[in-house]
């Protein structure tokens, strides 16, 4: 094996090594609320602009997280929605590291962990908002969970969703999603 050979595999094993934190391969996002590809039910639907739902955050569950993880964030994004920048649903950070599970509804019933911080949605109100899409359109709903590898992300009130998602990505060592669709 030549001199350039041995280098370039040398530097593929460092590069893979270092982002084998970010890949978290064993870090699973489950739900008895929401499947992936499959239908949203009434109850993660938006009360309002059409659409007559629940409004209720779902059930999600987390585990394999990287052992380096200092806390967690939570999204729930639409990519699909007629804006040119998507639709923030739900962000959720500042979740203890000792945390693994939300309860279905815990936004709506103040029920999240203590410390942890909910943004403003796309509808302008703080927590989650359910899916409402314009008629006739199927949009895909993603639910992510992120480890982070802070204990707490200095936002300043106020802080958009976009400055939000910037600072969960940026402190990102593994994230694990569930993609969900609702159509009416």
């Amino acid at each position: 094996m030549s001199r350039l050979q041995k280098l370039f595999s040398a530097g593929l094993t460092i590069a893979a090594a270092m982002s084998a934190p970010a890949l978290a391969d064993d870090f699973r996002l489950s739900s008895s609320s929401v499947s992936e590809g499959h239908q949203l039910a009434a109850a993660q639907v938006f009360k309002g602009f059409g659409c007559d739902g629940g409004n209720l955050s779902p059930q999600l569950s987390w585990s394999g997280a990287p052992k380096e993880a200092k806390s967690f964030a939570i999204t729930a994004y639409d990519p699909d929605a007629p804006t040119g920048s998507g639709w923030w649903h739900w962000n959720i950070v500042n979740i203890p590291a000792d945390v693994g599970q939300l309860d279905a509804g815990a936004s709506a019933n103040n029920g999240l962990p203590k410390g942890s911080l909910e943004l403003k949605n796309d509808y302008g109100t703080t927590g989650f908002g359910g899916a409402c899409p314009p008629p006739g359109e199927v949009h895909r709903y993603i639910f992510t969970v992120y480890a982070l590898g802070v204990e707490k992300l200095e936002l300043p009130e106020g802080a958009s969703n976009a400055l939000a998602g910037f600072m969960v990505r940026a402190n990102t060592i593994g994230k694990a999603s569930i993609t969900a669709v609702y159509n009416r």
